[in-house]
């Protein structure tokens, strides 16, 4: 090739050069967005919820975390799933998660012992594991949730007020407990016998599963064993069980006895306002939530989360996890203004429908 033609060469392939780089630039809104995107995508952090029967992790959990991961960190992204119940999907999620390359996991664990090995499988890969609101098996990061034990004594204390000078030794109470294979049912069980135990007499206690139809069934056999008019009152672990003991006890034309509950569910402060439960246990969300995405996007960011993780709690594995536990609250029909409402979780329109206009307006909510 002579020089000439070596020179139009060379000056028609930087002439191409400076077109593509003039390309680049021109679409460098774009391009910048991808590049975001890919940041984005490596600082992604993973919200594993455990059933979409607890209406909580749907309404309430995800938004929040979402919102105050959004708040805290502009270019993170949360990759969102949840296992239906089913603790070998979210083994699969966590499966995931990992080739997603997210960098922090948070997990609501629907099998605490059969999810230890993913979460090791995650640490090795260098993510960071949060457990939320259940206390995972596995080397974790930190733990957020409320002081369980805490939850169940409330629930236990709300029955025997409830009971009032019905609360002897000899009055029958039916104990329908979570699912065995969530950590907080055992915590809340804890609690819960801390305060009953010798107070009345536990006649029937079985685990409800955290579902409603089963605490219906286990509420049937109860009903059987003990005899309907023998029955003083019902501990359920929260408040979907409660719905469906609700239910089997209308059914067999119980009324009037107290029924516990947990989660401050709608429907479960409606039965309240109509007198078919007497309780719940309110653990406010948002502060979960928030307190869950503060502590995954520290550990995402290479922060410190003593301040945040103040307390220490040894899990069903032996690992011991920094810990930030919320503190729960009783709720009954004197304080449901001063909860719910207060908190704007529910407005007095939410509560107040048709159906519960009439328990409304007698329990002061207009």
């Amino acid at each position: 090739m002579n020089a000439t033609m070596r020179r139009v060469v060379i000056g028609a392939t930087a002439v191409s050069l400076a077109l593509s780089v003039a390309a680049c630039g021109k679409a460098g809104d774009d391009n910048d967005s991808a590049d975001s995107g890919s940041s984005k995508g490596g600082k992604t952090i993973g919200l594993l919820l455990p059933d979409s029967v607890t209406e909580r992790y749907a309404k309430f959990d995800r938004p929040f975390f979402e919102d105050k991961v959004e708040e805290l960190c502009s270019d993170c992204k949360v990759e969102y799933a949840n296992a239906a119940g089913d603790a070998s999907k979210q083994a699969q999620q966590v499966t995931t998660m990992i080739t997603k390359g997210v960098k922090v996991i948070v997990i609501s664990a629907q099998d605490s012992a059969a999810i230890k090995s993913s979460i090791q499988a995650a640490v090795d890969k260098g993510i960071k594991v949060v457990a939320y609101d259940r206390l995972a098996q596995g080397p974790v990061s930190a733990y957020v949730s409320f002081d369980n034990v805490k939850v169940g004594e409330l629930q236990g204390q709300a029955l025997l007020d409830a009971l009032g000078d019905k609360a002897t030794k000899k009055s029958k109470v039916v104990m329908i407990n979570g699912d065995d294979a969530d950590p907080n049912a055992g915590q809340f069980k804890e609690g819960a016998h801390k305060v009953l135990d010798g107070k009345v007499d536990i006649a029937y206690e079985q685990s409800g599963l955290w579902k409603d139809t089963v605490a219906s069934q286990k509420m049937s056999a109860a009903i059987t064993q003990i005899g309907a008019k023998k029955i003083a009152g019902v501990y359920a672990a929260n408040d979907g069980m409660a719905g469906g003991i609700a239910t089997t006890l209308k059914g067999a034309g119980i009324s009037g006895i107290p029924l516990t509950g947990q989660d401050a569910e709608l429907a479960g402060i409606q039965r309240i306002v109509a007198g078919t439960q007497s309780s719940t246990v309110y653990k406010a969300f948002k502060p979960e939530a928030d307190a869950a995405a503060q502590l995954a996007v520290n550990l995402l960011e290479g922060k410190d989360i003593k301040d945040l993780a103040t307390e220490t709690l040894t899990s069903g594995s032996g690992d011991k996890v920094p810990s930030q536990l919320l503190t729960p609250v009783s709720v009954t029909k004197a304080n449901i203004n001063d909860t719910v409402i207060k908190d704007k979780l529910y407005t007095v329109a939410d509560i107040c429908t048709a159906e519960y206009a009439k328990a409304c307006k007698a329990a002061g909510l207009q």
